[in-house]
């Protein structure tokens, strides 16, 4: 261009004062002696707003006129200032120069020029610098080795994107579409040439910015829906300088994800020789094979199918179940007799090859969960000889992961795989590699697409059953009722239900109407004086030793308490499998459990800080979960979800005390009695969800839905 030529022509001006310097240097002239010229700017050191240096197809573009900086440095220490110089060719093809100086500032400084809002739009604008202490000036940073710097001021944004999706069409074209974990694919694309990104965002997400491989070129990307119902996509196209378009709005209606292509309840009658096949082809049995068996509680299940271990313990429709070269998962309920041998809950593929496998790996320190895919496996979870669990293996064709779910947490690490499509049968209670299923096996699936997160949480998900609730309103015979006529809390000496104003009168209108306190919730509470007074059950209600939930509305009736008091307790035979009390020492709420049956035993230890309450107030709801699938106690407090306190804790203690409301064990015997207020006994088998904890202790139970 003209101006770089207008540069060449300056650098051989140059070349012609560095003769007339070196002959006038003889004369001592050139400079002052003993002053040494600022240092050559480095292009490294430019910048052109907050883009580097740069020309040719690496100019920057800028969305407004740029502030231009360098780093300038003099051999002496000495201030400097810079001389930047600013050139372009106008449309009339006349070169236009500028140059603008700095103030001086301390050697090793950034020295910036913010250029004005004339400079051309659609131009190349190309600059150098050069420092100067006030006796000589550096050489520009064009020269030599150097480089112009050079920028394109754009001021046009740039056209709104188009959306298209071949899977997922517009409502007015295809009104609910498939669907969650179905993978869509959205085009992205611009009329305008110099579009390098476009950023987009889903509701919910995910969110995110994806660059073209060329200036105006389409981008495509994949989206997995995870839930079902009316999704946007927003979409901006950005240009070269930053600049963005308008929003682009796509529309379009997901429908819930579609059934399995095989499913098998194994729920069949004892004494048949199949499976029936809600979806797909029924399942042939071996002889090894028989049903009416047990089914995990809470989960919906009502028998299961037993597989001995041996030859003939096996299901198998006798055809794929699903495509192995694509996308596909498979899961089921499981409870093995055993831990102590490979095993294998359901396979399809010739010796595990490109195939599927889905198992239990015995392990050198303790036995895992398994699923391989294309002779990658992925591994984690413990299973527990008699206890259910829910596993399943999912393959990703659109990333190439294989990933596990146990109990429907994620557990090992994601793993990338190769698979092939595989003409084998699907089998049940066999696979390659693996000895066969000893144990229970029930509710097998087998999908095509994504089972996405929230569908395997609720596909493994055991509902809890109540096993009391008891509002501590009334008694009768020493007694308080459970709701649903289960056993009674019986009271213990000392310990009387507090019965709250009946409202025949109202003590402000009227001066014989006796000031009764309210009860914490409801009509009465229980009221423990803090030496002997209790209450309890005369057997265990719930089973310590798997899943299990509990919660009470809790006051104290001292603001120092003197020493720790417990609230809920269920004991072993040496210890309390649990105990949740308050310790004044540490102004905390605790939720305690032993690792041990034994006394002395070390203990795992939960807290939530909170001050006493002095008996004023509305107490404070405490609840404990213990969740078995997942080995974690939480406590929470007044039913925050975002307040649980939680550790991890393997293997629940089974407790043959009944339940304790106002004492637990201590060294001495029967101990830490409760000075306070407690109502809203409730009880479950199961461990409820952090959306279910928010709803006890209000008189009723929650809607576990």
């Amino acid at each position: 261009m003209a101006y770089e030529k207008w540069v060449v022509g300056r650098r051989r001006l140059a070349v012609g004062c560095c003769v007339a310097a070196v002959v006038a240097g003889a004369s001592g002239t050139a400079h002052a002696a003993g002053n040494l010229p600022p240092r050559q700017p480095l292009v490294q050191d430019l910048q052109t707003g907050t883009k580097p240096c740069a020309t040719g197809d690496a100019t920057a573009y800028v969305a407004e006129s740029p502030k231009l900086s360098a780093v300038l440095s003099d051999p002496d220490g000495t201030q400097v200032s810079g001389e930047f110089e600013v050139g372009w060719t106008d449309t009339a093809g006349v070169e236009q120069r500028r140059t603008y100086t700095t103030t001086a500032k301390a050697s090793g400084s950034p020295f910036t020029v913010q250029l004005p809002s004339d400079i051309p739009s659609g131009t190349v604008v190309s600059w150098r610098v050069r420092a100067n202490d006030g006796k000589a000036a550096s050489p520009w940073s064009s020269e030599g080795d150097g480089s112009l710097c050079a920028f394109v001021y754009d001021d046009v944004n740039p056209e709104k994107a188009t959306i298209t999706s071949p899977e997922y069409p517009r409502p007015e074209d295809v009104f609910w579409v498939d669907g969650v974990g179905v993978y869509g694919h959205f085009t992205m694309d611009s009329p305008s040439d110099d579009v390098v990104a476009y950023t987009y965002g889903f509701i919910g997400g995910p969110y995110g910015t994806v660059r073209a491989e060329q200036p105006g070129g389409a981008v495509t990307i994949p989206y997995l829906p995870l839930r079902s119902g009316p999704q946007v996509l927003t979409v901006r196209a950005i240009d070269r300088a930053g600049r963005s378009s308008g929003q682009s709005t796509y529309d379009f209606n997901v429908k819930a994800g579609h059934a399995p292509v095989a499913q098998w309840k194994l729920a069949d009658a004892a004494g048949a020789t199949s499976a029936a096949a809600e979806t797909g082809s029924d399942a042939r049995a071996g002889s090894g094979a028989t049903f009416a068996g047990a089914a995990p509680e809470g989960t919906g299940l009502t028998t299961t199918a037993h597989l001995d271990g041996g030859d003939q313990a096996f299901l198998t429709p006798d055809a794929p179940a699903v495509t192995t070269g694509g996308t596909f998962a498979v899961g089921a309920w499981v409870r093995p007799e055993r831990t102590d041998r490979d095993m294998a809950v359901a396979s399809q593929g010739a010796n595990g090859a490109r195939g599927l496998a889905l198992g239990l790996r015995a392990g050198d320190a303790h036995p895992v969960w398994s699923f391989t895919v294309g002779g990658r496996e992925i591994s984690g979870g413990v299973p527990e000889t008699g206890e259910w669990a829910h596993v399943l293996g999912l393959y990703d064709a659109e990333t190439g992961l294989a990933q596990l779910y146990v109990n429907g947490h994620e557990t090992g690490t994601k793993t990338r795989a190769t698979t092939a499509a595989t003409t084998d049968a699907f089998r049940i209670g066999q696979g390659p590699g693996m000895s066969a299923w000893q144990g229970d096996i029930g509710e097998v699936r087998a999908y095509d697409r994504v089972v996405v997160p929230g569908e395997v949480t609720e596909l493994a998900r055991r509902t809890p059953r109540l096993l009391g609730h008891w509002s501590l309103e009334t008694a009768s015979d020493g007694a308080s009722p459970e709701q649903g006529g289960g056993a009674p809390l019986k009271l213990g000496s000392g310990a009387t239900i507090h019965r709250g104003p009946d409202g025949s009168c109202i003590p402000d209108l009227d001066p014989d109407c006796p000031d009764v306190p309210y009860a914490l919730v409801g009509d009465g509470h229980l009221q423990l004086d803090g030496e002997t007074a209790y209450a309890a059950t005369e057997q265990p209600v719930v089973d310590t030793g798997g899943s299990f939930t509990i919660g009470a509305v809790v006051r104290l009736a001292d603001s120092e308490p003197a020493h720790p008091m417990t609230v809920l307790s269920q004991a072993g035979e040496h210890t309390d499998a649990f105990k949740v009390r308050y310790e004044p020492s540490q102004h905390a709420w605790q939720l305690v459990m032993p690792v041990a049956d034994e006394e002395g035993a070390a203990e795992t230890v939960v807290s939530q800080i909170e001050a006493a309450d002095g008996g004023e107030g509305q107490g404070h709801r405490l609840a404990v979960v213990y969740d078995d699938a997942t080995d974690t106690i939480k406590l929470y407090l007044d039913g925050y979800t975002n307040a649980a306190a939680t550790a991890a804790f393997p293997n629940g203690l089974h407790s043959s005390g009944p339940l304790q409301v106002g004492r637990g064990h201590t060294a001495d015997g029967w101990g830490e009695y409760l000075h306070g207020d407690v109502d809203e006994v409730q009880a479950y088998a199961g461990a409820l969800r952090d959306e279910d904890i928010i709803g006890l202790g209000h008189g009723t139970d929650p809607c576990l839905c």
